[in-house]
């Protein structure tokens, strides 16, 4: 078993912290993770923890050194994601579908100390950081016929026992990159205080305790997923049900048929495809207690076909990269169709107008900003992107919301998508809605564009259910429902056919992809 170190005035470690339901509850023979092939016991955690963490000491890792990981939803991951917070290093998960430039910048920016990849992933390091130059080493997960240290080989080797490294709360914690849509990714900065309340809401909103299993379809090193299925379940002393491999609805469909787990996190697009695919009515998904949806607005289509075919509502909720957990959700005593939710315990959300002023009338709309006990330190290297955004303990997401007179927040989407058409402000997040009632559509994202006048139009992209649909027909039922139901300055009158919606790796339609597309299509100014 692993040495406990006893914190002292305020000093602790974050993998201790993350433990300590575990410990104080007995559950060394309990499961920590779940997987197709393997289970692995809080006892066994522990001492795989510590293996991993003294082989990164090995390697030359030091406290608050960065440790880049490119690794898959494996117990693995976990492993050495906690060794690196034990011995006080900075674990940063990394997209598994990253291009070799983006590596190349994070690698860069983060002054990594080792960077930890599966096979896959190896070539991939060695052809990004050719021509780097800094202290820093590769080191691949399990052993294969690349030539790096084979970091399992080395953890095996290495005792069951580590004191673990007491830092300051305000010290670094792990870190985070967001998906640099609008530009540079940049590095979140999330601190050791930050780990103490990571289970605010799964717990006292959400129910979950020791021995129930939470699963996310999403991969880990997205903040949705390791918020939640990686810092709060074992915050909780909680179950991690783990699925190997890109997710598609099938495996998905399989992981919970296998599992049962007693919460889902999932995002909009993947709760659609199981129900197109006929996967949602399995025993699997009607035992789950809540589902839990984030990443991109909730269709409330969407909401109520999963309704009706597992007796069950999914819960729409919104977090950030910068917020490590969700800020605002539906619960399960007060679910409000349409709506992203409202602010979750111990946090704190106000909306604010372009002028900087506070908009407490409902029914106004206003950029959400946000105060929780995750929040980020800030962006490492970028003072000036940090200052516009986090502004006296505050966060400034960037999202556009309305409140109704009961407090449910409602997204309209980001403050940079919003658009002025004939001098009044128009929700692309609110058109869609309405083309999505229609059956015959699949998704929707509505963007404006313009014209050689200089004049805004909305454009609306459109993928139908099917291909094969009569256009004109479908164009003449959708503005007919949307002029009912609508403004008229808010009816698009052009209309883009798509095979694809572009979108980010966490399922978000990239609207500036559209812009251009949509503007192609039409002959209008790029």
């Amino acid at each position: 078993m692993s040495n406990v170190a006893k914190t002292g005035a305020g000093r602790m470690n974050a993998a201790d912290t993350l433990l300590e339901v575990a410990r104080e509850q007995g559950l060394a023979d309990q499961a920590a993770i779940l997987t197709a092939n393997e289970t692995v016991t809080y006892g066994a955690l522990e001492q795989r923890i510590c293996q991993y963490g003294h082989a990164l000491r090995s390697l030359g890792v030091k406290t608050q050194d960065r440790v880049l990981l490119l690794i898959d939803d494996r117990p693995e991951m976990y492993f050495i994601y906690l060794g690196a917070m034990k011995i006080g290093a900075v674990p940063v998960a990394l997209n598994l579908r990253i291009s070799a430039s983006e590596l190349r910048f994070i690698v860069s920016d983060s002054d990594c100390r080792a960077i930890v990849a599966e096979a896959d992933y190896i070539e991939l390091c060695q052809s990004a950081t050719v021509d780097i130059s800094g202290d820093f080493v590769i080191v691949e997960t399990a052993a294969s016929a690349s030539a790096v240290d084979c970091l399992d080989t080395l953890a095996d080797e290495q005792s069951e026992e580590l004191d673990s490294v007491l830092l300051e709360p305000d010290d670094m914690a792990l870190w985070m990159y967001t998906s640099g849509t609008t530009g540079t990714s940049k590095g979140a900065i999330h601190l050791q205080k930050s780990i103490t309340d990571v289970a605010r809401y799964l717990g006292p909103v959400y129910g979950v305790q020791a021995g129930d299993r939470v699963f996310c379809s999403s991969k880990l090193f997205f903040a949705f997923s390791l918020g939640h299925c990686l810092l709060a379940t074992l915050r909780l002393g909680a179950t991690a049900v783990l699925h190997t491999g890109w997710p598609s609805a099938e495996a998905i469909a399989e992981t919970v048929e296998q599992f049962s787990p007693d919460v889902v996190f999932s995002v909009p697009t993947m709760y659609r495809s199981l129900l197109a695919d006929g996967l949602a009515a399995s025993d699997g998904f009607k035992s789950a207690r809540y589902f839990i949806a984030s990443g991109e607005h909730l269709p409330e289509r969407v909401f109520e076909e999963w309704q009706a075919v597992t007796g069950h509502p999914i819960l729409a909720g919104i977090g950030a990269t910068e917020t490590l957990m969700m800020f605002v959700a539906n619960r399960p005593a007060s679910v409000f169709p349409g709506a992203t939710g409202t602010p979750l315990p111990s946090t704190e959300v106000r909306l604010v107008s372009h002028d900087g002023v506070d908009i407490n009338e409902p029914g106004l709309p206003g950029v959400l900003w946000v105060k929780s006990p995750s929040l980020a330190g800030g962006y490492w290297h970028q003072a000036d992107k940090t200052e516009a955004v986090f502004v006296d303990g505050w966060y400034c997401t960037g999202d556009v919301f309305v409140r109704d007179t009961e407090g449910h927040y409602f997204c309209q989407g980001r403050d940079d998508d919003m658009l002025k058409i004939s001098g009044q402000w128009v929700s692309p997040t609110e058109i869609d809605e309405y083309v999505l009632q229609n059956p015959k559509i699949f998704e929707a994202a509505t963007v404006g564009l313009r014209n050689e006048q200089g004049l805004v139009r909305l454009a609306l992209c459109l993928i139908p259910e099917d291909p094969a649909v009569d256009r004109e027909m479908l164009q003449a039922e959708l503005t007919e429902h949307l002029t009912r139901n609508l403004s008229v300055y808010k009816c698009p009158r052009r209309f883009i056919y798509l095979d694809e919606m572009p979108k980010t790796p966490t399922g978000k339609v990239q609207r500036f992809k559209l812009r251009q597309f949509a503007a192609d299509q039409l002959g209008y100014p790029a």
